[in-house]
């Protein structure tokens, strides 16, 4: 193979990626977006985002009439309860 050749190859192999990365891009970028956004009636302000790490408690009543004075105490000190 020569020179020529070899150029034209990589040339065309060039093309060839950056082409599909623009028809992926146009066809993937609408729908990124359309995910990211959201109405904001199906959140909440105590659901932390998935994968975050944080603790946040659940302070619901029908939670809070079952749960033990230690486990209170340990989510109000904004710790992951560790007794029952």
């Amino acid at each position: 193979m020569n020179l020529m050749s070899r150029v034209i190859i990589g040339a065309g192999v060039a093309g060839s990626l950056l082409t599909g990365g623009v028809i992926g891009a146009a066809i993937a970028g609408p729908l990124g977006v359309s995910a990211a956004t959201s109405s904001g009636a199906a959140s909440t302000a105590a659901s932390p985002a998935v994968g975050s790490g944080t603790f946040v408690s659940n302070e619901t009543a029908a939670h809070e009439a079952g749960e033990s004075a230690a486990r209170e105490a340990q989510e109000n000190a904004g710790q992951r309860p560790t007794v029952p």
